[in-house]
């Protein structure tokens, strides 16, 4: 659609000429979010305050103009992409961490404060925020809510969605509800806070958080296990978890990720199948514990080699090689680059061998690179395709290998996505995941935004295929369909 210019006078009265921008190189650049999506919206605005915010989702209303909420733009399936243009609400201005009581186990902050800088304010305090996403250093505490964002720890320390206590939100009419409570427990009605965690900017603005925060722990310790079969890589997480044992990470990584990165990175890892990264923490006693008993788990299950650390310089670097991942794979082909297709899923734990199998097979079959890594101890899961971008037939294969690998998925009681959220890139997937849920979705949806602006076409009112509004330079695959 395109907004008349009277009414961006008007946007630009709430916020102020220098919050509000239709120039074509703001356009571009807020029509794309980290996934393979790109279009440009019509006007681009950074609201201040929750009441800037109410004020512009009423003028939205009013005129029937989409509103697509954007934190730090990190989103991997396409979330913040305004498909419909509108208008596109950057919240990174509203970073203020409003109110810190550890004595509480609470923390209340606005909607743009980023990760790492919340965790940074709470460390004086001995507490911590613990999901520990990839884009920690950039990704926003209200994009984490909307997403329901997690990563490495999460088998230990939970989802965003167990830390989430209240919500202040703008819903579709410009009104502002406060959901949820400053307590631990809460058993008052409908738990409407946990509602909004996950739903993607498709049912209100998030523009305020009240999250539990927990102790950092006093000691953490790393082993590295390398395996020549990688399946055996695969059991050793399930066998951890069934002595039992709860590491507080373990990561994953593939062949191909280690080639990725050892060539983009100089890492120094095994030249191996697989190899496990596997963190403990807590108290010393019980570190020192527990790391002897994951290195005998490891060597139960084939570890060919096993590496054990308690330096905190030494871990930082396992874990920086691990987390360069996803920018190393599109250094390991000179005319490929890494694209998030099938990126994130998440399997019952024992089916980890069964899945990470499974996708190399399937990638061998449609002649595509799959590089797989992930959060394994909780059945999370993540590859990225190599592919050229520019090339129809290579877009065709992986998308082909991608309904596969979510076949594979689903047959083994998984979801289509562990972390990352749905958007476009997976939403064709989710629905075949949950065909008896996604019209419940809907009929919530119309009751909260009856006229349909708040992020549209999104999750379960997504249609057709995910090969389009691709932001490489190649045609829309979408138009030969």
């Amino acid at each position: 659609m395109n907004i008349k210019e009277e009414l961006v006078s008007e946007i630009a009265s709430i916020v102020g000429e220098d919050n509000c921008s239709t120039r074509i190189a703001d356009l571009y650049t807020y029509g794309f979010d980290s996934s393979i999506h790109h279009h440009d919206p019509d006007v681009v605005v950074r609201p201040r305050s929750t009441s800037e915010v109410a004020q512009l989702v009423s003028l939205a209303a009013r005129e029937g103009i989409p509103v697509v909420p954007r934190g730090g733009g990190t989103g991997l399936c396409g979330a913040a992409v305004p498909i419909h243009g509108g208008m596109v609400m950057d919240l990174t201005r509203m970073d203020v961490i409003k109110e810190v009581r550890v004595n509480d186990l609470y923390c209340v902050v606005q909607a743009g404060v980023v990760y790492d800088r919340l965790n940074e304010a709470l460390a004086p305090y001995r507490f911590f925020f613990p999901p520990t996403p990839g884009s920690g250093e950039a990704c926003t505490i209200g994009g984490m809510v909307a997403t329901n964002a997690s990563g490495m720890r999460a088998v230990k320390y939970g989802a965003t969605r167990d830390y989430v206590l209240g919500l202040e939100v703008v819903l579709a009419d410009g009104s502002i509800i406060h959901v949820g409570t400053n307590t631990i427990k809460n058993s008052s009605g409908y738990q409407l806070e946990r509602l909004f965690v996950g739903s993607e900017g498709t049912l209100g603005v998030i523009t305020e958080v009240t999250l539990k925060v927990a102790p950092r722990p006093k000691s953490s310790a790393m082993v590295l296990a390398a395996f020549d079969r990688l399946e055996d890589a695969g059991a050793c997480v399930s066998n951890l978890i069934s002595v039992p044992l709860i590491p507080s990470a373990t990561e994953l990584m593939d062949d191909i990720c280690i080639r990725a990165v050892n060539k983009a990175v100089r890492a120094g890892l095994p030249d191996v199948q697989a190899i496990c990264m596997i963190e403990v923490d807590g108290e010393p006693d019980i570190v020192s514990k527990e790391l002897r008993t994951v290195e005998e788990v490891a060597r139960r299950s084939g570890a060919s080699t096993v590496q054990v650390s308690e330096d905190a310089k030494q871990m930082a670097r396992w874990t920086s090689a691990r987390k360069s991942v996803m920018s190393a794979l599109s250094r390991l082909g000179d005319d490929l680059v890494s694209v998030s297709l099938a990126d994130d899923m998440a399997v019952p734990i024992s089916r980890i061998p069964e899945a990470v199998v499974a996708f190399h097979r399937i990638a061998e079959e449609n002649h595509v690179i799959v590089g797989t890594y992930g959060h394994a101890a909780d059945g999370n899961l993540h590859t990225k395709m190599l592919l050229d971008p520019c090339s129809e037939e290579a877009w065709r294969r992986g998308e082909r290998a991608v309904g596969q690998i979510f076949d594979t998925v689903i047959s083994l009681g998984g979801t289509v996505t562990g972390e990352h959220g749905v958007g476009m890139s997976k939403a064709p997937y989710m629905m075949r995941e949950r065909p008896d849920a996604w019209g419940t979705m809907m009929k919530l949806k119309k009751a909260l935004d009856p006229q349909n602006i708040m992020n549209p076409g999104k999750l379960m009112q997504w249609e057709g295929g995910i090969i389009c509004h691709l932001r490489y330079p190649c045609p829309d695959l979408s138009s030969s369909r």
